[in-house]
């Protein structure tokens, strides 16, 4: 149903002529930037050139982008600032030494963290806009306050990351109608429990020869033990009730999560060729010896993907939970609109509000359906319409807190969630947790 609304709606757009019947935004009285510049500072935008034949969406936006600087008197623009690895080192050089320009920096989830332990980003403020407005991602909310404060923004619902994939024909061959998994999935009984049973039927030698042909799972180890740890209640890092971050990875929840995910990939996970690749498992994928796949959605659902030459239909659920009726967890990681710690609160309080404007879906084009886009061209229904619509929902979506200290790889990879294989949980938590704290204690200003 949710395809064919797309379609409907697709067209209706075509035919409308939405900008000059588009309601804007109430008139903020009061607010004047003087004629400055705004510059949101992203690592993805090349130009701010406008196309010379714009669609009729496309000359809505510039009508609403034009009226925003025409109201208030400012020139607020959108362009690449460093890339993705170089964006929080342009933020600091410019908190460092600013100039006359406002900028509004938009940081990959990774590096958001240094940058409000160091004081590069400064606190949000509320005076000009409502920050219990739905359009403000609930998750990432959370996640950006620290010690009361609220460093950073993400408008809209999150992009899903950790999720399960399927090939349809191995499960078909195993005697597994996949339907059965997207129907578990609706009625809270796609369990842990659940998910190793299809493992163990999945996992067989098909020739007789003594050796196992085709595995139940193949993927990304690291997606695996995270999301079933999220799942599971646990988690690695979290804020005491003084603000303080504090490692928490041995709680009983953790512990137990990794414990489990260490048995599924020691019984059923297919084996890493000699002298492969850290990434192999992803072409390995794709050539069908395997039931399950753990990594996360841009692999399959984004245009261009790395799934979009795969011979074989694949489907797509939320990993699975230990117990029935729990919820079905993500762990996203969003880009962060952040603002730089060298104005004042009025200020601030205004580039915010100039932000919020400047993020709003372009008046009569703000459909619902929109994330959509082409991924019905690479899977079955149910995946997007109930799997992927599902876990962009802020309920279902988790934030791991490691991203404050450092990357995942950086801080778990080598420590933990690479050693697995070596030694227990316990154990490796026992041995990591003095090089955790020393983080928290560098982030926690002691």
């Amino acid at each position: 149903m949710k395809k064919i609304m797309a379609l409907v709606l697709a067209a209706m757009m075509l035919t409308a002529c939405c900008s000059a019947l588009a309601e804007y935004p109430a008139v903020v009285e009061g607010i004047d930037f003087g004629g400055a510049s705004v510059w949101v500072a992203d690592y993805w935008t090349g130009s701010r050139d406008r196309v010379a034949e714009p669609t009729e969406e496309q000359q809505a936006q510039y009508d609403y982008r034009d009226w925003i600087n025409e109201t208030y008197n400012v020139d607020v623009y959108q362009l690449q600032d460093g890339d993705w690895g170089t964006c929080a080192e342009q933020m600091i050089n410019f908190t460092q030494t600013p100039d006359d320009t406002l900028r509004i920096y938009i940081i990959e989830p990774g590096k958001v963290g240094s940058l409000v332990a160091n004081g590069i980003a400064a606190p949000i403020n509320d005076k000009y806009i409502d920050l219990n407005n739905e359009k403000w991602n609930e998750a990432e909310k959370q996640f950006m306050t620290v010690g009361g404060k609220l460093y950073g923004l993400y408008a809209g619902n999150s992009e899903p990351r950790g999720c399960l994939y399927f090939n349809k024909r191995v499960l078909e061959e195993a005697g597994i109608d996949y339907n059965t998994i997207y129907d578990a999935q609706a009625n809270g009984t796609w369990t842990w429990a659940m998910f190793e049973d299809m493992l163990k039927t999945i996992t067989r030698d098909t020739d007789n020869d003594g050796v196992t042909d085709i595995y139940g799972l193949i993927g990304s180890g690291d997606d695996m033990y995270v999301c079933a740890t999220f799942a599971n209640g646990g988690c690695f890092f979290d804020f005491d009730e003084n603000g303080q971050i504090y490692p928490a990875m041995n709680s009983d929840a953790t512990i137990n999560a990794l414990t489990w995910g260490k048995e599924i990939q020691a019984k059923y996970w297919a084996p890493t060729p000699d002298g492969a690749n850290w990434d192999w498992y992803k072409d390995a994928w794709k050539q069908g010896y395997c039931g399950f796949y753990m990594y996360q959605t841009y692999g399959g659902f984004n245009d261009n993907s790395e799934m979009a030459d795969m011979a074989d239909e694949w489907g797509c659920v939320a990993f699975p939970v230990p117990n029935e009726g729990d919820p079905y967890i993500t762990v996203i990681s969003d880009n962060i609109t952040m603002i730089p710690a060298c104005y004042d609160e009025e200020t601030v309080a205004k580039l915010t509000f100039i932000y919020d404007l400047w993020s709003n879906p372009t008046p009569g084009y703000d459909d619902e359906d929109s994330w959509i886009g082409n991924k019905y061209n690479y899977t079955d229904e149910r995946a997007v319409d109930e799997t992927y619509a599902m876990l962009r929902e802020p309920e279902h979506c988790r934030v791991n807190n490691v991203t404050y200290l450092g990357t995942q790889n950086d801080v778990l990879g080598n420590s933990l969630l690479w050693a697995l294989g070596g030694a227990t949980p316990a154990e490796l938590i026992e041995a990591g947790m003095p090089a955790w704290q020393a983080l928290c204690d560098t982030f926690n200003g002691k």
